[in-house]
């Protein structure tokens, strides 16, 4: 019964979306499962933003407080339909905030410097080269793109929640409850999660497909970069080459596509 109630809900989830939705269903195309007219590079008549494989660069030094960081996570979740829950436990993010100390656990220390140790971190799923997430999803419901992209069909997931214990980022969010009631102001051009679903950030795939750049990149006043980093000419490889950066426990093994300036 419930095998079948969510082969419904997929069809029905996906023709619900229309033709108007059209760079949205790029969310669902994957290189191998999903249908080849569905991915970006085979449509004609749009732009598109391509790369080989998408990094994320963000340069904390623009970042000054908190409030520098809002309308990143403003425009993010906006497009996005995230809903706003008071309650911490139930509590849905694509980006957020956290301090060093949790954001880079083994890169801290005592001597670190204050304005580092003080700062808040932009957060998100970072997109990683070998994603845990995706080796232990029982129905592959998250899944990683040719150009990097991790991605999720929020019609094939039943909630399992494996992604989540998997990744060692706390990248990922589980609707405990309907998240509709609690969205502020909808986006009609991107589809509601139902309850028992897990959502994440996925680099704004639909703006790509359009030629349009991520929300976050868009609100950050220059802070936030995007771009491929199979190509040396690239903003993001030139801001590397020049720069400081680190990554988030680099140690696992993951190979985080998301770079920070300090």
């Amino acid at each position: 019964m419930e095998s079948s109630r969510r082969s419904f809900l997929k069809i029905a989830g996906i023709s619900a979306l229309g033709l108007g939705a059209k760079p949205v269903l790029d969310v669902f195309a994957s290189t191998e499962e999903h249908t080849e007219a569905l991915k970006p590079e085979t449509r004609k008549g749009e732009d598109v933003l391509k790369a080989k494989r998408w990094a994320l660069v963000i340069d904390t030094r623009k970042f000054e407080s908190e409030e520098d960081l809002k309308p990143m996570i403003e425009a993010c979740h906006k497009i996005h339909n995230v809903p706003k829950l008071e309650n911490k436990r139930h509590e849905i993010k694509w980006i957020w905030t956290e301090e060093f100390k949790h954001t880079f656990p083994t890169q801290e220390h005592e001597f670190l410097d204050d304005r580092v140790k003080h700062l808040l971190f932009l957060t998100l799923c970072n997109h990683c080269e070998k994603p845990a997430c995706v080796r232990v999803c029982p129905t592959k419901a998250t899944f990683k793109r040719e150009d990097g992209i991790v991605l999720m069909d929020f019609h094939r997931c039943i909630g399992c929640r494996f992604c989540m214990a998997a990744c060692p980022y706390g990248s990922r969010s589980f609707n405990f409850r309907d998240p509709r009631p609690f969205i502020e102001e909808r986006n009609p051009k991107f589809p509601t999660r139902m309850k028992g679903v897990v959502e994440k950030c996925n680099f704004c795939v639909e703006r790509l497909a359009v030629g349009e750049l991520p929300a976050c990149v868009e609100a950050s006043n220059g802070a936030l970069t995007c771009g491929d980093l199979d190509d040396p000419k690239s903003e993001v490889r030139e801001l590397l080459r020049s720069n400081f950066t680190i990554r988030r426990k680099p140690a696992l093994g993951t190979g985080p596509s998301v770079f920070y300036i300090v």
